[in-house]
């Protein structure tokens, strides 16, 4: 600790004078932090940690003299604590601080008798969850005394390092190129050792953590080969995490099993789509490359004389050659350019995309080479994340066909039910740091669970009604000599039963638009409306459509057809090249993005930004806004950038909501959100009254919310006389078709 030079209230009083107001708990926190400095983390700077609690603590009405007395206060602070600010730095520099040593790799206390207090960021985890939980055994002042220190590790660690995921994917993307990673993970003299050796899963008690947050304690993996799961469960639950985890071998996966994980896009290089999928086998290619030198070997071999080293040195390139041929037989690597051909074809590339560079392609289209990569490999367990998010429609359609005669193991997290009752034959629901098995696809596991919840609910108030019934005789009865004995038998009864726990609550959300008001047609017109970027290549024309407050329309059609074109020239940031567009004058128009994210404003705190964009409310008003979309506690006080994907989702549908919107223009608006949140949308479109036209490829989504399905195909839209299903089968029905 420091000297006795300056005591915790010195520093109190000058946070109190240079600005005041600043909330108690701040002030009492921030004096405790920077006089026990040697007991904060080694790389903190202590004075930015202190002004960016501050900073965040100023309230927005005086925010820009506040500034300017908040850097005021840190320079005097910096004087008062510049003694012991560079005793703190000489000591790390020495390796002396506090006696402690850095150990070289995690040490895993997870079963220790004591459990740190630390509360890390995981993805997506929810901090007014880990709060309420603490609410019963802390005092009120201490719990705000511990968000007040958790808002200031959040800010600091955000600040520097927005969260991108979990280490694992750090390390993954730190390695030298794909085929080492590839090596590295499946090498080949496992996969010739695989021969006879069952390719069953089954660890029976393993333990996933992200940072200090435990995903899974003693949790059961069982992976049938030739199975196909659906990982389900809420946002920030861990899916993700669990899934890295397998493809890195932290989980104790067998050797012989080989694994491939599509997560991240490729990279962009010269090289041809079609030459990129045949490179993904990377032992293909380094078998067809021996092969090749192999050839050569033997050609130049044979103008040698016949002098044993040569008939030895033929010999044996012969007998290599023999096994390198039959390895490439089992791997069916002839037919690899007409089978790799044929995966890129069904996710859309055409016969020109297929001799395009890769460099050439936007980030959807890389997900999708990524996609088409691992699937021409065929490895025995399959992992996919989301896959869903980066295809359209038509893809998805030829997609879920695909995977149904898939031969290894598929393990895919996904929130579109549709997808998974099309793809899954079990269903895993990761939650509570368990996972629990359900046979059949997701309407299966759906009705299981309810009746299996509904029986447990039933067992538990049966046995408490019960209970309640002994305690009232032993109550009753218990002083009563003629009852006495009666009363202990019912002890012991009472005392025999099983400690049921109740079961636990569904998860539900809720999500609510504000009511418009009516606005007299026309409202939104689009009249024999054209657009291309050049004259001579025109993407869409003759386009007639009319919104009204009554419209539910839902657009499908190819990535690439002019979907998003479509919603631009609706809300007027694209200008049609003929015919018009007509809107009321006082339309307001709310435009969900399909890259939403970019949007929002990564160092802010969702409070922040609802505040930059629409000013003049009060804090707790935008939290309770926030809380309408479930963004609640001490998540709309954490940092945009640190938030899961469906967070993220759920903060741009509130900045959406406090728009007032007559009319809601939804491109993808389905991608990041869990099953509770897409059933809370549903609902909230459903029972609004505004207008909404929406592009998805989530079947549910579209039948549920829509009225009509608009088609956008051969440079027009187009009303389409029939339900999504049939879309989707007349879609797999003309890829077929193909020669």
């Amino acid at each position: 600790m420091l000297a006795v030079m300056i005591s915790e209230e010195d520093v109190a009083e000058e946070i109190r004078e240079y600005l005041p107001g600043t909330e108690e708990v701040v002030v009492q926190y921030l004096s405790g932090y920077l006089m026990g400095m040697d007991e904060a983390a080694e790389d903190e700077d202590v004075l930015e940690v202190t002004r960016m609690i501050l900073d965040s603590a100023l309230p927005s009405t005086s925010r820009s003299t506040g500034n300017a007395q908040l850097d005021k206060l840190i320079t005097k602070l910096g004087e008062l604590l510049a003694e012991p600010l560079k005793k703190r730095v000489e000591e790390h520099q020495t390796g002396r601080a506090s006696g402690l040593v850095r150990l070289d790799k995690v040490v895993d206390l997870s079963k220790a008798a004591v459990m740190s207090s630390t509360i890390a960021l995981g993805e997506g985890v929810d901090l007014e969850s880990i709060n309420k939980g603490k609410a019963s055994r802390v005092d009120v002042k201490k719990l705000e005394k511990q968000e007040a220190k958790l808002r200031a590790k959040i800010e600091k660690r955000s600040h520097r390092d927005l969260y991108e995921g979990s280490k694992l994917l750090d390390q993954h993307k730190k390695q030298q190129s794909y085929e080492e990673m590839f090596m590295k993970i499946n090498p080949l003299e496992a996969a010739i050792a695989s021969k006879n050796k069952t390719k069953d899963i089954h660890l029976p008690s393993i333990d996933v953590s992200f940072a200090s947050n435990r995903i899974l304690s003693g949790a059961s993996l069982t992976l049938a080969h030739g199975r196909r799961y659906g990982l389900i469960g809420r946002n920030g639950v861990g899916k993700s995490t669990l899934l890295r985890h397998i493809a890195m071998r932290e989980v104790p996966i067998p050797a012989h099993i080989t694994i491939l994980f599509v997560e991240q896009e490729i990279v962009g290089d010269d090289t041809t789509a079609l030459e990129s999928v045949l490179k993904a086998d990377v032992w293909r290619d380094i078998l067809l490359q021996e092969e090749a030198t192999l050839n050569t070997k033997l050609s130049e071999l044979e103008g040698e004389g016949d002098e044993k080293r040569f008939e030895d040195a033929r010999d044996e390139a012969q007998s290599r050659l023999a096994e390198v041929h039959a390895r490439l037989a089992e791997m069916e690597a002839e037919s690899g350019p007409a089978r790799a051909a044929a995966l890129l074809a069904g996710l859309g590339f055409s016969e020109t995309d297929q001799s395009r560079p890769t460099r050439s392609f936007s980030g959807g289209w890389r997900m999708r080479l990524a996609l088409a990569r691992a699937l021409f490999v065929k490895p025995a367990l399959l992992l996919l994340d989301e896959p869903s998010n980066h295809i359209d429609l038509n893809a998805l359609a030829w997609l879920e066909d695909y995977l149904q005669t898939w031969p290894g193991t598929l393990l895919v997290v996904s929130h579109d039910r549709a997808f998974l009752d099309a793809v899954a034959t079990d269903i895993i629901h990761q939650h509570s740091s368990r996972l629990d098995y359900y046979k059949g696809n997701f309407t299966q596991f759906y009705s299981t669970k309810s009746e299996r919840d509904r029986n447990l609910l039933k067992e538990y108030e049966t046995q408490m009604d019960y209970r309640k019934h002994l305690q009232a005789f032993i109550d009753r009865w218990r002083y009563n000599a003629n009852r006495a004995a009666q009363a202990q038998s019912k002890i012991k009864i009472l005392e025999k039963l099983p400690e049921l726990q109740p079961p636990e609550a569904a998860e539900t959300e809720t999500f609510k638009f504000p009511e418009t008001e009516k606005i007299s047609p026309p409202i939104l017109q689009l009249n024999e409306a054209a657009f291309g970027y050049t004259p001579d290549k025109i993407l869409l024309k003759n386009i007639n459509i009319d919104v009204g407050l009554d419209s539910r329309i839902a657009v499908v059609g190819p990535n690439g057809a002019g979907k998003s074109t479509l919603i631009k020239l609706l809300t007027g940031e694209l200008k049609p090249m003929a015919g018009h567009v007509s809107q009321n004058g006082r339309l307001r128009i709310g435009y969900f993005a399909q890259h939403h994210v970019d949007s929002l404003t990564p160092t802010m705190t969702p409070v922040q930004f609802l505040a930059s964009k629409f000013p003049g409310k009060t804090e707790q008003e935008y939290r309770g806004h926030l809380g309408n979309f479930q963004i609640s506690g001490m998540t709309g006080l954490q940092l945009i950038g640190t938030l899961s994907g469906g967070q993220k989702s759920r903060v741009a549908f509130a900045v959406l909501s406090l728009q007032r919107p007559h009319v809601l223009l939804l491109d993808e608006p389905t991608n990041h959100l869990d099953i509770e949140g897409l059933d809370a949308l549903m609902t909230a479109l459903k029972e609004w009254n505004g207008g909404v036209i929406v592009i998805s490829h989530d079947e549910r989504f579209i039948t549920t919310v829509a009225k009509e399905l608009w088609v956008c195909a051969d440079n027009t839209v187009s009303k389409f006389r029939g339900d999504v299903q049939a879309y989707k089968s007349l879609i797999v029905s003309n890829i077929k078709a193909r020669p």
